[in-house]
């Protein structure tokens, strides 16, 4: 273990990284955790730090038990989630849960994927678990880069980083993972949304209290930071949430009070010669982003479909009277069944997008 790692976090937590890391073994940095050419690596090997509890310490879940809405009691109104949906199958994964586990392993009909969640960075990732035609899972590797996640794939052992979206170390290495998009918004929001979603049960067969947060007072603390991360950008609170997108290989971000107002707001917007709609409601705590062309090259005029109640799943309408879900589809009107394209893009804290992303742009500070 690197000692500056307990001399940077509270005592507690620093006695649990170590109870964790004296039962789970040490990851060795310097091999690469056993990774084949582990001595390459796609990051400064000198900033890949080991996060204590060691591979696999922090368990990742495998196919979770899902619960109704009306049984996940565990949940309170303003926790946050990660929604997903393939057809008519609807689920939500908790941070409470992911914060524990980081990584679960699912799959709806021939979807495999990974929900991915770094609790330090604040970032959650949907992951095809099919890469180069051949399945894997995922699992925590215990390492860290700009104190973000690097997942590490069971069928070769390569180490992956979460927010640059690729292999850095093993013999994928250089392989870029496909993403897809998950919304991320509160529990509220969501089981208003969709009010017959599944969502992950806390029978995970680990003994962990789901209704504490593991690490303190880091969410709120924009002076905590666990590891060194750099470079770094004070043009934002650190730990301030907000949408970051990503088009070749550059990031540009969206506050949530851009999307202040009683309601959904849509802003159309363009980065990197591509036309943009970001929709999102600071009140309902989500942002997302599509292109504004569809994939035959059409453009849609699209405005925001304002709840009369509560927020649903459609929030978008365009000029001729289809209605937009979350997910960027038409579920009314005369483009029914279309999609819009998605944009690469999640929400986490900003210090890790400046630091992922060098210098990106701010939406209303260009």
């Amino acid at each position: 273990m690197k000692t500056w790692i307990v001399n940077s976090i509270p005592t507690t937590f620093a006695m649990a990284f170590v109870l964790l890391t004296a039962a789970c073994g040490e990851t060795d940095v310097n091999n690469g955790g056993g990774s084949p050419n582990s001595n390459q690596w796609a990051i400064p090997q000198d900033r890949v730090f080991d996060g204590g509890p060691g591979k696999d310490g922090i368990p990742a879940l495998e196919n979770p038990k899902l619960i109704t809405v009306a049984e996940a009691s565990y949940l309170s109104d303003n926790d946050l989630v990660l929604g997903y949906k393939n057809g008519s199958e609807v689920r939500a994964y908790p941070h409470s849960i992911l914060d524990w586990h980081e990584i679960i392993n699912d799959r709806v009909d021939d979807h495999a994927f990974a929900i991915t969640y770094c609790p330090l960075t604040g970032t959650g990732i949907g992951w095809d678990r099919v890469i180069k035609g051949e399945e894997t899972t995922f699992g925590v590797s215990g390492l860290l880069f700009n104190s973000n996640l690097l997942p590490y794939d069971r069928k070769t052992d390569s180490n992956w980083s979460q927010m640059r979206l690729d292999c850095v170390n093993g013999e994928l290495i250089g392989t870029e993972i496909q993403t897809f998009n998950l919304i991320e918004t509160t529990w509220a929001s969501w089981k208003s949304m969709y009010p017959d979603t599944k969502v992950v049960s806390t029978s995970t067969g680990f003994n962990r209290n789901y209704g504490r947060y593991p690490y303190g007072d880091y969410k709120t603390n924009n002076s905590n930071l666990l590891f060194p991360v750099s470079p770094a950008d004070d043009r934002i609170a650190s730990k301030e949430r907000v949408l970051g997108i990503v088009l070749d290989g550059k990031s540009k971000v969206y506050k949530f009070s851009s999307f202040a107002s009683d309601d959904i707001v849509v802003r159309k917007d363009q980065f990197e010669e591509h036309d943009i709609v970001i929709v999102g409601s600071e009140m309902h705590n989500f942002i997302l982003a599509f292109k504004s062309k569809l994939s035959d090259g059409t453009t849609v005029n699209l405005a925001a479909k304002n709840a009369v109640e509560a927020v649903s799943d459609v929030i978008m309408v365009d000029d001729e009277g289809s209605e937009w879900d979350v997910f960027g589809e038409a579920v009314r009107g005369p483009r029914k069944g279309e999609k819009l394209q998605p944009v690469v893009s999640f929400i986490g804290y900003w210090f890790a997008w400046g630091a992922f992303y060098p210098t990106p742009v701010i939406f209303g500070m260009e």
